[in-house]
């Protein structure tokens, strides 16, 4: 069987420093907020391009505890309309109803899955104040263009760069693009720690400060609580093991570089469409990093099982679009089309640091074979 993605594969490579670095910190005696932390803050700063970096827990609470510190000075207030894709994970949303904002789903670009610059300028109102793009798959969304229309505005840029750890476009990477950014580090990331983890980078250092305290139950100073805040802090033994990770992590995009190369080079099969047809061919560019490679077909389903049947594994991100789940069933009448279909096709191929390009090559000779009676015979 070839592995979705196999995450003991991908961290054998660096077995003996991340012991190391765990053992490092054992035998500190200091296991919250130390060396470790700043360590990796100011490594993955830098890596991003932005002056400032905040661990948090995961990467909903840094959506989450961007938008509070933003409320907290005093530059969003409840009810105000934040832009987001129809097709994202619910976590994006998740985070603006989380602080009594208001989610405004916009369509998103039929080639790259991502925001649509169009779709979110006709749906910005006089409540407007935030845009959150989300670089889906890998892809970083069209952050020129986004941040033209924010500037015309005024509008406050949140990036999810949960799934773009590298991705850029002009040498200008994923994290240092909007006002600010939420990262996840969740262990099937490009760059995932072995447990949650996440952080937010930014130029912004009274948002940086805020965000601070917020994570620490909203306070600066031991036992003085300026604001009411959180416990999301990001330990020492996820830092200090994501530094080790963030050494290869340019390496390793550069092995799903190569793998997405031999898929759009060598799936031929009409009846699956590859991701970035209409001229993107983003193997060739920098804004892709490929934290997935999801195809999309009419015969969902019957690909699946197909591909399951030559011992290729498969998921599908995300089955179910934001407004048909049942968190949100106000949102049950809407219809956003676009994204509906996208989340009755998408499939995601295996992907990662530790897939050979002889299995990739399976994978490919597995989706070519496919004549769409899988699963109906």
């Amino acid at each position: 069987m070839i592995n979705f993605l196999d995450l003991k594969s991908v961290n054998t490579p660096v077995h003996d420093e991340l012991v190391d670095a765990c053992k490092r910190v054992i035998e500190s005696g200091w296991y919250i907020g130390g060396r470790e932390l700043a360590t990796f803050e100011a490594a993955f700063a830098d890596y991003c391009g932005s002056k400032y970096c905040i661990g948090v827990a995961n990467g909903l609470d840094a959506l989450v505890l961007t938008l509070r510190a933003w409320i907290a000075m005093g530059r969003l207030q409840e009810g105000d309309e934040v832009i987001v894709p129809a097709n994202t994970y619910i976590a994006s949303i998740l985070a603006i109803s989380e602080n009594r904002l208001t989610p405004v789903l916009v369509e998103p670009d039929v080639n790259s899955f991502n925001l649509c610059p169009v779709n979110a300028r006709k749906a910005i109102t006089s409540k407007t104040r935030a845009i959150l793009p989300v670089h889906l798959y890998g892809q970083l969304a069209n952050m020129p263009e986004l941040l033209t229309l924010a500037a015309e505005y005024d509008l406050l840029v949140l990036e999810d760069s949960a799934q773009s750890h590298g991705a850029s476009i002009s040498g200008r990477k994923a994290g240092s693009w909007g006002h600010a950014s939420g990262f996840s580090f969740y262990p099937g990331k490009n760059l995932g720690a072995l447990g949650d983890a996440g952080a937010i980078t930014t130029d912004d250092v009274e948002l940086a400060d805020t965000l601070r305290a917020l994570r620490n139950y909203g306070s600066h100073e031991k036992y003085k609580n300026l604001y009411r805040g959180v416990n999301s802090r990001l330990d020492e033994i996820q830092a200090a093991m994501l530094s080790v990770k963030l050494k290869y992590l340019d390496a390793q995009t550069q092995h799903r570089r190569s793998i997405a190369e031999l898929y759009l080079n060598e799936i031929n099969n009409p009846l699956i469409t590859l991701p970035c047809t209409s001229g993107c061919a983003a193997v060739a560019y920098e804004n892709h990093v490929w934290h997935l490679f999801v195809v999309r077909t009419a015969l969902r389903d019957e690909l699946k099982a197909h591909l399951a049947s030559q011992g290729v594994e498969t998921l599908i991100h995300y089955p179910i679009p934001p407004h048909r789940q049942p968190a949100y069933s106000e949102w049950y009448e809407r219809s956003y089309p676009v994204s509906e279909k996208m989340h009755l096709e998408v499939i995601s191929l295996p992907m990662g640091p530790s897939l050979s390009l002889k299995d990739a090559r399976r994978v490919v000779e597995a989706c070519n074979s496919f004549s769409g009676t899988a699963g109906r015979e």
